[in-house]
């Protein structure tokens, strides 16, 4: 087996929305302050290949869902010199509308899915308005059609994309939500996508009211901790922190794409 090597990890700011914070936390939050949510995708740059976690959502979803499209994620890749159409690896973390959009981005690329979300997006649970309310029909067929093309590969709970790079399926927010581990020059970094959304999230046991198995969600934040070098290897999925905890991937990007592989600033 090939040895592990150090990987770059890059943040692509790509959304925003503007909420208050007891739309946070299930059971709210008694301060009350605005508690914005940033979207991101992340590229996870090796000695020979590009692995994406995460597609995003495009402008027409933006106003659909009320959420600021910042920039095309297509532009942040190419600020980092990353071909879209040269990708070859996308993991997708989960099916939520957010997470899986711009369904023709990456024309090369095999897609990396737990067994659990496929079936979860698909069967019964589907029926159900609350369950369903994060999902985009659009999103789930296009998926299911690279499956029909063997463009999707499924995995059932750890398994390697690459020597130093590891999906591990957490479930709660989704049922077959997983995180991404990369090993990096300071460390093993763990993506870990909507397994906890802000850093409070994991920081204090409380849990984001998207979810599907409030328990999961807890165990799962136990799990980000193992498999992390350090909780400031922990990278949240949505908390707008990360673009000033990390420094800029070059100059000209601040706010924009961060670089993860970086030491934290705090």
């Amino acid at each position: 087996m090939p040895d592990e090597q150090d990987y770059e990890i890059y943040a692509v700011h790509y959304g925003h929305h503007d909420r208050q914070s007891p739309a946070n936390y299930i059971g709210g939050d008694a301060h009350d302050i605005l508690q914005p949510l940033d979207y991101y995708i992340w590229a996870v740059v090796g000695e020979e290949a590009t692995y994406i976690l995460d597609t995003g959502f495009d402008a027409a979803m933006g106003r659909k869902r009320k959420r600021v499209l910042v920039r095309p994620i297509d532009d942040g890749l190419k600020a980092l010199a990353i071909a879209p159409d040269r990708v070859e690896d996308v993991i997708v973390s989960h099916l939520h509308y957010d997470h899986a959009g711009n369904h023709d981005i990456f024309p090369r690329a095999k897609y990396h899915l737990q067994d659990a979300e496929m079936a979860y997006a698909t069967g019964r649970c589907m029926c159900h308005g609350f369950l369903k309310t994060p999902f985009e029909v659009e999103d789930v067929v296009a998926m299911l059609r690279k499956v029909f093309a063997g463009r999707v590969v499924f995995h059932d709970g750890a398994d390697e994309i690459a020597p130093g790079i590891t999906v591990h399926r957490i479930g709660g927010h989704s049922k077959g939500l997983q995180c991404l581990r990369v090993k990096t020059r300071r460390g093993y970094v763990v993506l870990a996508a909507d397994a906890t959304h802000l850093y409070n999230h994991f920081e204090e046991g409380r849990v984001f009211p998207t979810t599907y198995n409030p328990a999961e969600v807890l165990e799962g934040y136990e799990m980000l901790r193992k498999l992390a070098s350090s909780t400031a290897h922990i990278i949240p999925g949505h908390d707008p922190d990360v673009l000033r905890r990390y420094p800029a991937a070059k100059p000209g990007l601040e706010g924009w794409v961060v670089r993860l592989d970086a030491d934290p600033r705090s």
